[in-house]
């Protein structure tokens, strides 16, 4: 059960409520206001955005909202009301010169801070709590702006290595993270990462559903993969080569010809024209729509996530990895600091030569005793469970806030 009850809680961060695919910040969002009452902000619309896609229904409609003609408050549910800011601000990210920069985000900031006030008023928050799902630019100002109870920041993937934010992001979150009370991430990298800006850094795990995932379930086999030679290791996934290593992948499919290699999920360029599509124990199957998935996990003997090392993906908590163990599958994976995390349960390589004894040890070890085992640790890692493991560092900050004054 939470500890922290009865906040006014204001969630700002990078996925808006519309968002499509699966979102951190919503699923936080929805076990905060289970006792909690919750403020979720849509990012600001940017200039650029607003020129290059006018034509776009989200777009459409925060332009509809900034000309009030649509309320920018909508409730969704008894403890929680999504905010659309009704301002544009510039667009910076890409502008080098710090100081001017530093001038334009802080108006930004301001003009961003004064909706948020407005929000406040119209929903009578008080003594409110700042949660930050990683914005690291246009909320940069927030706690000195708003002054909020606790000012919490959120990091899940490691964004300044992404060309889009290393700019200034690399330069700016050090200092967000320093000036936050509390960090919360959800991988050990990033937490340790965080705590070299400050020491109030903490893991607190990542939510995952699993529901879809039941190894006890018989699945109908899928029409493209029930022909396909057994042993079958498979990846489901995107198959970009900025987070998978191609190299890995020909070296599974050359050194265990006896084996059919799967993968599944959309392709990049340089998948497309690797040489995967010649070797004859390959097969692609292409994007299935996600509640497909666990039909095509089912027909896995073993699951693979050969991650390749950089600065984007060494970070990251791999959510497919507890999808691979809930469906009780051995799993074979790129080892990575974040993956220790998942060592007991899991065959770590350190290089693609670690990829044939590992996955030749995964299939000849596995068992019903292990598989049960690998279910039942992946499906520790709940929404409930993390948020439970946040809102405790948050209630002992504001706990001993309140001792000390």
């Amino acid at each position: 059960m939470s500890k922290l009850k009865g906040y006014d809680i204001i969630i700002v961060g990078l996925q808006p409520w519309d968002i499509e695919i699966g979102s951190n910040c919503k699923n936080i969002a929805l076990e905060l206001s289970k006792s909690n009452r919750i403020l979720y902000v849509n990012s600001p619309l940017d200039r650029l955005t607003s020129l290059r896609k006018k034509d776009d229904k989200k777009t459409k409609k925060r332009l509809q909202i900034i000309n009030r003609m649509e309320p920018a408050i909508r409730k969704i549910d008894d403890n929680i009301w999504e905010f659309y800011p009704r301002i544009i601000i510039e667009s910076i990210s890409r502008l080098s010169i710090n100081f001017l920069f530093d001038i334009l985000n802080k108006r930004n900031n301001k003009r961003f801070a004064k909706e948020l006030k407005w929000a406040i008023k119209e929903l009578h928050f008080s003594d409110y709590i700042i949660f930050n799902d990683s914005d690291i630019l246009r909320s940069f100002y927030l706690k000195e702006l708003l002054k909020p109870k606790l000012y919490v920041y959120y990091t899940r993937d490691n964004l300044v290595a992404m060309d889009y934010w290393k700019l200034q992001g690399a330069r700016i979150e050090p200092k967000h993270m320093a000036k936050a009370d509390l960090v919360v991430a959800n991988s050990t990298y990033l937490a340790r990462i965080a705590s070299q800006y400050n020491p109030k850094s903490y893991f607190v795990g990542q939510g995952c559903d699993v529901t879809m995932f039941n190894r006890k379930m018989v699945y109908e086999i899928p029409q493209d993969i029930v022909s396909i030679k057994k042993p079958i290791v498979g990846y489901i996934g995107a198959l970009y080569t900025m987070r998978l290593d191609i190299e890995i992948l020909k070296h599974i499919a050359k050194n265990l010809p006896e084996i059919s290699l799967v993968l599944i999920g959309p392709e990049d360029d340089e998948f497309k024209q690797s040489e995967l599509h010649e070797m004859k124990n390959v097969h692609f199957l292409g994007s299935k729509s996600p509640k497909k998935l666990p039909a095509y996990l089912y027909t896995f003997d073993v699951a693979i996530n050969p991650q390749i090392l950089n600065e984007i993906t060494i970070g990251n908590y791999p959510r497919k990895i507890d999808e691979y163990l809930a469906m009780g599958k051995p799993v074979v994976a790129t080892k990575t600091e974040a993956m220790d995390y998942f060592s007991n349960y899991t065959y770590l390589a350190s290089n693609k030569e670690e990829y044939i004894p590992l996955i030749k040890k995964a299939l000849q070890e596995d068992s019903c005793s292990l598989q049960e085992a690998r279910s039942a640790f992946a499906h520790t890692h709940t929404w409930k469970n993390s948020v439970e493991l946040i809102s405790e560092k948050m209630d002992n900050f504001l706990q001993e806030k309140e001792y000390q004054n």
